[in-house]
């Protein structure tokens, strides 16, 4: 842990800091809805542990909600995750090696993997991609733990708008990525790929349809910065 905070500047981890804030009120929103639809306290909390996927949990939950069939659930949450994937291939030295890999693969999430890409050489990748990962393993079931507590009195927290926070923290983090053309047409897929199956597939596989897209376009294009001088430096 020592390491992580020689590694990486200020600014880097004020942003991280942003991310793990934002993932804790979406985890509240997320306890809060859990036990809204009916679900015992402790339900959402180890799933948070377990799973450690937002999305694939409330796919899950949701599903059971409605009066779905477990396996089905299960396997929709699978399917979601399958997103992992490419993440596992994009980063293929974060995890590190043995029991520690075991760990890294299980706090493997959207936010870590954003935070790692962001960074310019493989130690600032690593120390990035541990300290959210293991931030996030933190802040999310406490903050599902919270929401499920005080979910009988704040049933819908979404009614506070806590649902813009994450995608606002996101959209900030990968901006500054978007000054590569390549980049930018990749995104530019991504989101085409997102819009045209969203009304087609499942909740989840879309995202998924944009992933395999994006990562398919970066390969394929060029990488070309444009031409002007970066005002930060």
């Amino acid at each position: 842990m020592r390491s992580i905070w020689r590694t990486l500047d200020r600014d880097t981890v004020g942003g991280i800091a942003a991310v793990l804030l934002a993932v804790a009120v979406i985890g509240v929103s997320y306890g809060a809805t859990a036990v809204g639809w009916g679900f015992p306290m402790w339900l959402p909390v180890v799933l948070s542990v377990l799973v450690l996927a937002g999305s694939a949990e409330f796919l899950f939950l949701g599903i059971l909600a409605t009066g779905g069939n477990p396996f089905a659930a299960v396997l929709a949450g699978l399917v979601v995750n399958a997103r992992h994937l490419p993440y596992g291939l994009s980063l293929p030295t974060v995890t590190g090696a043995g029991p520690r890999r075991l760990l890294g693969t299980h706090v493997m999430n959207d936010e870590a993997v954003a935070v790692a890409l962001a960074q310019t050489d493989p130690d600032r990748r690593r120390a990035a991609y541990w300290l959210c990962g293991l931030g996030v393993a933190i802040v999310w079931p406490g903050g599902a733990a919270l929401g499920a507590l005080i979910g009988s009195l704040v049933p819908d927290t979404d009614a506070f708008g806590l649902d813009a926070v994450f995608p606002a923290v996101l959209a900030a983090l990968v901006v500054p990525a978007l000054r590569d053309r390549a980049t930018r047409w990749a995104v530019a897929v991504g989101v085409v790929l997102a819009l045209v199956s969203a009304p087609v597939l499942p909740q989840g596989l879309p995202v998924l349809c944009a992933l395999v897209g994006l990562f398919a376009a970066h390969r394929l294009l060029p990488r070309t910065r444009d031409a002007a001088p970066d005002a930060s430096r």
